[in-house]
């Protein structure tokens, strides 16, 4: 079971690090003119799109000009990831 925390761990970890470079990758405009990276944000955002274009549909933001959906989305991550740490860990003391 341990196994399976760690591996729940990292899974979230890995996460918020594509969240971190889609959120670098709109403040900065990467070099799309290279296949690389045209692949390598195309991975990003297919992976990133699904949490965070919900989280968009369901803010208000045209009247912000901001868009806040990643910090929705570290923040309710952030708290699957404790909740379902710390159900994991009392599994293991029973």
């Amino acid at each position: 079971m341990h196994w399976l925390i760690r591996l729940i761990d990292m899974a979230f970890t890995f996460y918020n690090w594509i969240l971190i470079a889609r959120v670098i990758s709109s403040w900065v405009q990467p070099p799309t003119h290279h296949a690389n990276m045209r692949k390598i944000l195309r991975f990003i955002y297919n992976w990133t799109e699904p949490v965070l274009g919900p989280i968009r549909r369901m803010l208000p933001t045209s009247s912000l000009g901001i868009d806040l959906s990643p910090i929705i989305a570290f923040i309710a991550l952030g708290i699957i990831h404790s909740s379902l740490i710390r159900i994991l860990s009392r599994a293991l003391l029973y």
